[in-house]
């Protein structure tokens, strides 16, 4: 036997592995070794050796073969693509001159420009690698702190984890077995709110420290115009995926593969080079390869999971609990801040939602609701050290600014996250009101009430 403690108690089992995948995670292995290694173990004590290894074999395809993963390389190309076209950079010119006479202007814009941009791509580190090289520069340019530049740009990054078409969560949607479509819906307008706390914790900092962000004047109504054409390729998309999904006349995939075929169609009428469409192509390969090789290992251990006992044995002991379900809530999203300092954000939901979520909805919870909460708190993750990528990101294309000066940068952009993920727990009609819209019922009213006025 692997672990020595018999099969007779698979429970043990389980709390023994769990302690064993926390060993690993801490010492610095991924999460996808670490989970896959752990699961394997703990199926050859659980269930044998031949059964173990037929398991793990079967995963892979399994899950590769799931229709609803196929939007993941359809969204992450979609954004690399519009990145090489130069789309990006029109965006945030656009922003930065409607926006920019604001205190803090060219953070406020480099927000919002963000959220446009999260809205044709699902990948945050993505976003804050595309924005460190566009949005930075400029900021410095015209003194801006360097904290204040760096921050938020690895902050309005993680906007791309809410709004749709959000990678995260599709993932989410797979592992819990809901509407793909409902959650990108639902992540909509929490996203939107995200992005205007943020903008308004700029404000407040900029008011109270013209120095560290100056606005940016002088721009003519003219000038502003003429930025429209250009982020009109980035609102096609939008409006194509929003209406497409929420209309109900494609799939996820279908409207994921119809943007990403009219950003193509796009680019090559913009001239953009071969090399640079290749290089989309290769980065989004990258990229679903390395979401796709996470899913597999931590799926291997959430199947262990399943046959130790420990989702149910949580679940039983979490609804025994003499507190309020919104007390318990609490404190689930209070470990996930803390796991958040260790580990990836993808990774941390993959482990953990075997065991949180049948918890969570004996408590009475709405799935979706409780999706959209799960992936602010990775938002989180992505910004707290000393995991924090998407610091890191930014700090990998400029290593100029230190570290520590990205994290002490972002310390304010964690305050804004604290206030939207209190705003989603006291209304979760922000979350639950777009998905369970009847959009058909709305239609037809409209159009039977124009049809009587005529």
């Amino acid at each position: 036997m692997i672990i020595g403690i018999g099969m007779s108690d698979p429970f043990m089992v389980g709390i023994i592995t769990l302690c064993l995948l926390l060993v690993l995670i801490l010492l610095g292995v991924r999460v996808v070794f670490a989970a896959a290694i752990v699961g394997l173990l703990g199926l050859i004590e659980l269930r044998g050796w031949g059964p173990a290894a037929g398991i793990i074999g079967t995963i892979p395809h399994s899950k590769s073969s799931t229709y609803a993963l196929s939007v993941l390389p359809m969204f992450i190309f979609i954004g690399f693509l519009a990145f090489h076209a130069g789309m990006t950079q029109q965006l945030f010119d656009a922003a930065r001159k409607w926006l920019g006479w604001m205190p803090g202007g060219l953070a406020v814009a480099t927000v919002f420009a963000t959220a446009g941009f999260a809205a044709v791509s699902g990948a945050s580190t993505a976003t804050a690698a595309v924005f460190s090289r566009v949005a930075i520069p400029e900021m410095l340019k015209y003194g801006y702190d360097r904290r204040m530049a760096a921050g938020v740009v690895a902050s309005a990054g993680t906007l791309a984890t809410l709004i749709p078409p959000s990678a995260i969560l599709v993932i989410y949607a797979i592992i819990v077995e809901q509407s793909v479509g409902k959650l990108l819906l639902a992540g909509f307008l929490p996203g939107i709110f995200s992005a205007i706390v943020y903008a308004g914790i700029i404000v407040v900092w900029a008011t109270m420290k013209p120095g560290s962000a100056p606005s940016v004047k002088g721009f003519t109504w003219g000038e502003r115009m003429r930025t429209l054409p250009g982020i009109s390729p980035i609102a096609l998309v939008v409006v194509i995926i929003m209406t497409a999904i929420y209309g109900g006349w494609a799939t996820p995939t279908e409207a994921g593969a119809l943007g990403a075929f009219i950003v193509f169609v796009l680019a090559i009428m913009r001239g953009t080079p071969l090399k640079s469409i290749k290089d989309s192509l290769m980065e989004s390969a990258k990229l679903t390869v390395m979401i796709f090789s996470l899913i597999w290992g931590v799926l291997i251990f959430v199947r262990f999971l399943g046959f130790s006992g420990i989702p149910g044995a949580f679940t039983e002991w979490v609804v025994q609990l003499p507190y309020s379900p919104m007390t318990i809530m609490i404190c689930i999203l209070l470990a996930y801040a803390v796991l958040g300092m260790f580990m990836d954000a993808i990774g941390m939901l993959l482990l953990t939602l075997p065991v949180v979520y049948p918890a969570v909805i004996a408590l009475g919870f709405d799935p979706i609701w409780f999706g959209i909460i799960a992936v602010k708190m990775a938002e989180i993750c992505l910004i707290t050290p000393p995991i924090g990528l998407n610091c890191f990101v930014v700090n990998g294309v400029r290593p100029d600014i230190p570290l520590g000066t990205i994290f002490r940068g972002v310390a304010l952009f964690f305050i804004a996250d604290v206030i939207t993920i209190a705003a989603l727990l006291m209304f979760p009609e922000i979350v639950t009101w777009l998905p369970n819209f009847d959009f058909a019922a709305w239609w037809d009213g409209l159009w039977a009430a124009s049809s009587a006025a005529s």
